[in-house]
């Protein structure tokens, strides 16, 4: 059985560990790989290659950092099939998916090839006589990332290209589940000039995230998971000094209006619920329908939902793959069934959905959920897989009120062709990103990711010019060359004049 290791100070390096996780074909529900899981003083070499490494990378030029960068923008772009690969290998997405995660990764490498920009300082000239002010932003120092299995490509990249094109040093902790994309994205890195130490990788579980957060060298942590985990990590973190940026969990809703496209609407619902079998922090898991519209929209919803294609990621005929573990299928599956007995309809049930040849394989069908109580746990928790509920609601105020009591805060939606109404939910609902018409409004890479309330922990959200500002702090400078008549002694506080 294949053995997944770590990456440190630019090689492969064997666990000494003794531990190992299983990793599993989702598609086949057989355990084909297992990754070693780190010690802590494989951490801690890890921890060492990028302290020593930042000594040099910390102080290199823009134009050097900008040259590998953009070096290994065009690796990745060459090597984007065989990425994709590995994540639909190991996570169960679909192919087509898997490269929409690639691509999306890639527009983060592509706006850290312009860090120049984003670290241009600023100057301001004679604010008292011959004195000059200016602003710089520098690197931290060793910075951490600890990574989520549904996205194993694209959110790592979301974190070292632009922490590393700041002068920053990476240690990432990828997702024990799928371990193997996140190896292929330092050895390229590495094959694109990346010095020895500056991108390490360390595989691990629970043991690996606590000694990252504890490490006196690390100064900074960003973190994409589950509330609960990213409350856990934005507080041990801040006990041990760090900054951090810890992006939590979601339920997002879709509110649709009486003026909708309700074909257009249905169709978005579908793509932005089920897409990935629903593994997204951002995907919809509530649809609000507002007056009227309610039982035709669900009647859409559930046609298009009975007609979608589940089976291996492999499989160019497939719309949405398997979950990525057993267990977590057999979780989201109960989510269906209390659904029922707290007093939701069940229109759509895909718990006993079975794929031809791959029995063992860890799917489950698209299930819909209309009139959901709001107690029921199917609105209440973040399920994380093919299950989309609709509530109703009688008015617009109503349906943002509605939205804005839930304790998450990540994306929303308003489908409606009414622009008053689309601004004013614009402004009016609490959630960090919004989309118009768009079901998910993950934001391009040039503004920042993340969302408010049990969404974000931390005061900066991910990539973008937030990103820029976390892995960077300010540094003024206030410079005098003085005349030779200056001089004399006045202990008054300084004056600009």
């Amino acid at each position: 059985m294949k053995t997944i290791t770590h990456w440190i100070d630019g090689k492969p390096v064997e666990g000494t560990s003794g531990r190992f996780g299983p990793v599993w074909n989702p598609a086949t529900g057989v355990q084909e790989k297992q990754v070693a899981l780190a010690t802590a003083d494989e951490v801690d070499a890890a921890v060492a290659s990028a302290r020593a490494a930042f000594e040099s990378w910390g102080v290199s030029s823009l134009a050097r950092r900008t040259a590998i960068l953009f070096k290994y923008r065009e690796l990745l772009d060459a090597r984007r099939n065989e990425i994709a690969a590995l994540i639909t290998a190991e996570h169960g997405k679909v192919h087509s998916d898997a490269l929409g995660e690639v691509a999306r990764g890639l527009e983060i490498v592509e706006l850290a090839c312009g860090i120049s920009v984003q670290l241009k300082g600023e100057l301001s000239t004679q604010v008292s006589t011959r004195v000059d002010v200016a602003s710089i932003r520098q690197p931290l120092g060793v910075v951490a990332g600890i990574t989520p299995f549904n996205f194993p490509a694209m959110v790592p990249m979301w974190m070292f290209p632009l922490a590393v094109a700041c002068g920053n040093t990476f240690v990432l902790k990828p997702s024990e589940k799928d371990p193997s994309a996140a190896l292929l994205l330092a050895e390229l890195a590495s094959q694109a000039g990346l010095p020895e130490g500056v991108l390490n990788v360390v595989q691990g579980d629970k043991a690996a995230v606590d000694r990252l957060l504890e490490h006196p060298d690390v100064e900074a942590v960003s973190f994409v998971g589950s509330t609960p985990i990213a409350k856990y990590i934005q507080l041990k973190a801040v006990e041990h000094g760090k900054r951090v940026q810890a992006l939590g969990g979601a339920k997002n809703h879709m509110l649709v209006l009486p003026d909708a496209d309700l074909d257009f609407a249905a169709d978005q619902a579908i793509n932005a619920a089920y897409g990935s079998a629903g593994e997204r922090c951002m995907a919809v898991s509530v649809v609000v329908a507002v007056g009227d519209t309610g039982d035709e929209l669900v009647g859409r919803i559930a046609e298009r939902a009975r007609r979608l294609r589940i089976g291996p990621g492999d499989d160019p005929a497939s719309e949405m793959g398997p979950l990525i573990t057993r267990e977590h299928r057999d979780k989201v599956a109960s989510y269906v069934a209390s659904a029922a007995e707290q007093g939701a309809e069940v229109v759509v049930d895909g718990t006993g959905h079975s794929v031809e040849g791959h029995e063992d394989g860890f799917f489950l069908g698209v299930s819909l959920l209309d009139r959901v109580p709001l107690t029921a746990d199917a609105y209440r928790d973040e399920i994380f897989g093919p299950v989309l509920a609709v509530v109703r609601a009688r008015t617009y105020e109503e349906a943002v009120e509605l939205i804005n009591s839930s304790r998450w805060g990540n994306g929303t939606a308003i489908f409606t062709r009414d622009g008053g109404a689309a601004r004013r939910f614009q402004l009016e609902v609490k959630a960090g990103m919004v989309g118009v018409n768009v079901p998910i409004p993950v934001p391009v890479g040039y503004h920042s990711f993340g969302g408010w309330k049990d969404s974000l922990f931390g005061d900066l959200h991910i990539y973008g010019g937030d990103g820029v500002a976390f892995y960077t702090q300010g540094k003024v400078i206030t410079t005098r060359w003085p005349d030779p008549s200056d001089g004399g002694i006045n202990l008054g506080f300084p004056s600009n004049s």
